[in-house]
């Protein structure tokens, strides 16, 4: 949690490249004193200096990725670096499973061995991000305008179908900039926290949004499948000889299924991804209760048992699959789109909050739960799968196929429900058409003259405020018509 406040600070300061490179080898170290722990004392400081620099890295890399991708393809970005995340959860999972077997796993190796491994992939890491493009919106914000322009055309190209694009993205990000310095006046995490000076932007409601949401996605059960698994298998009457095999399969389920996300996050957007995910999550953790104390009415090892508790399993791999393909991604992407440019990285940071708070939580409360209420702790989590949908429907505004410049226009509304907000987003959009050049189908940014992209100054007049923009223009009518009639007195 401290480690992703200040990946966000950092990140807003100094740069999304160079606040990777510092999770990174913040990491490093972090990884390299648990690995060479002698003791508790040892540990637990090495494992919250491991955890500031995940915090770090958690707070920026999808930042930085929805920066750079297209608006069109930002969801299917972000699920490919989510499906890679879970490959990565496979390979700890098993190459533990395998050291555990060294020596009967009575050698320091069977715990030193995996804790050093990431030491490998955080290096590579560190070496390979100085060669990333900066995020050009920050860029932008800093006044690195060339070569935000520059980056940008690299990205979208500047030849062919692509002629245009990258400018017409390069003017919404100046113009946005140049809205939110006039809209909001305090950026600091207090602030952003109650919405204290950021006008019609809402940061606060924003921050509340993207913390449940984080919460939620550890409520509805995958804290306690992924941290409890083996107990989960046992209740579920799978023999001990079987449950770490049977939950590193899980695993593989699950890296399996967020590929999933990548072809239908983009196509069907955020909230109908949450949608059929909480559905298919609620019923697969009621079922597997019910069949899991169905199998305890039986006697252990009878064939009734035994098909009660394989049904139990398998509701434990759909829940796992359909959360891979639904709730992994979407509150982790959520945070990092809908933000201001001037507070994105602490904005996710504020979802990391959110996480490391739901996640801390179950992390304490599972085994209480599990001890009280054994099998029916699954009606709980299932519950919390019903409550999402109308937490979704209600709450949170469609941010697919926008760009994250009209993401100030979307959230402007006053009222916190969705409905207001989507009929807000239409009247703005209508009255700043100069904002979202880059969202508009057929909107030419090129010369007649010349074919080539035009490069235009700051937009004037923009504002958030749909009636304060209906006063203007009354008042401009009004303007006019005054002028009309002493044209014709005169």
């Amino acid at each position: 949690m401290v480690g992703c406040l200040v990946g966000g600070w950092f990140g807003d300061k100094y740069g999304r490249i160079k606040t990777i490179a510092l999770g990174a080898a913040w990491a490093v170290l972090g990884a390299s004193l648990q690995t060479s722990a002698m003791n508790s004392n040892w540990m637990i400081v090495a494992r919250l200096v491991n955890g500031w620099g995940t915090g770090i890295l958690n707070a920026i890399v999808p930042v930085w990725a929805t920066e750079t991708a297209e608006h069109t393809s930002r969801g299917q970005f972000i699920a490919i670096e989510f499906s890679l995340n879970i490959f990565g959860v496979v390979v700890a999972y098993w190459l533990e499973y395998g050291c555990s077997f060294y020596m009967d796993g009575k050698s320091s190796f069977v715990w030193r061995f995996p804790i050093a491994f990431q030491i490998v992939p955080l290096l590579f890491l560190f070496a390979i991000v100085w060669m990333f493009p900066e995020s050009p919106r920050w860029l932008t914000k800093v006044g690195r305008e060339e070569e935000a322009r520059y980056v940008l055309g690299r990205l979208r190209g500047e030849t062919g179908e692509d002629l245009g694009k990258a400018e017409a993205e390069f003017q919404d990000i100046r113009n946005i900039c140049e809205l939110e310095r006039k809209t909001a006046s305090r950026q600091s995490y207090i602030a952003m926290l109650f919405g204290l000076g950021s006008g019609k932007l809402h940061t606060g409601r924003r921050v509340q949004l993207v913390i449940w949401l984080q919460i939620m996605q550890e409520w509805i059960g995958i804290a306690g499948v992924t941290i409890y698994a083996p107990t989960i298998f046992r209740t579920a009457g799978i023999a001990n000889k079987d449950v770490a095999w049977i939950s590193g399969l899980n695993t593989i389920t699950y890296m399996f299924s967020t590929l999933i996300c990548v072809f239908t996050l983009d196509r069907i957007g955020r909230r109908w991804t949450l949608y059929w995910g909480s559905v298919v999550q609620g019923l697969s953790l009621l079922f597997a209760g019910i069949l899991s104390h169905l199998g305890q009415q039986h006697p252990l090892g009878s064939p009734m048992a035994k098909s009660l508790s394989d049904g139990a399993v398998a509701m434990i791999f759909l829940f796992t699959a359909t959360f891979g393909a639904t709730w992994l991604t979407v509150p982790w992407l959520y945070p990092a789109e809908i933000f201001p440019l001037e507070v994105r990285a602490k904005g996710n940071a504020w979802g990391v909050v959110g996480w490391s708070m739901g996640n801390g939580w179950l992390t304490l409360l599972c085994p209480v739960m599990f001890k009280a209420l054994n099998e029916k702790t699954y009606y709980v989590f299932a519950a919390a799968n019903l409550i999402t949908l109308p937490m979704v429907w209600a709450l949170y505004p469609e941010s697919n196929q926008r760009t994250l410049e009209e993401m100030d226009l979307l959230f402007a509304a006053d009222s916190p429900w969705n409905w207001d907000a989507e009929r807000n987003f239409k009247i703005l959009k209508e009255q700043n058409p100069e904002l979202v050049q880059a969202a508009q189908r057929g909107h030419s940014v090129l010369d007649p003259e010349t074919g080539l992209p035009r490069r235009g100054s700051v937009a004037r007049g923009m504002s958030l405020d749909a009636n304060a923009l209906n006063h203007r223009r009354v008042g401009d009518a009004e303007d006019v018509y005054e002028e009309k009639q002493t044209f014709k007195h005169g």
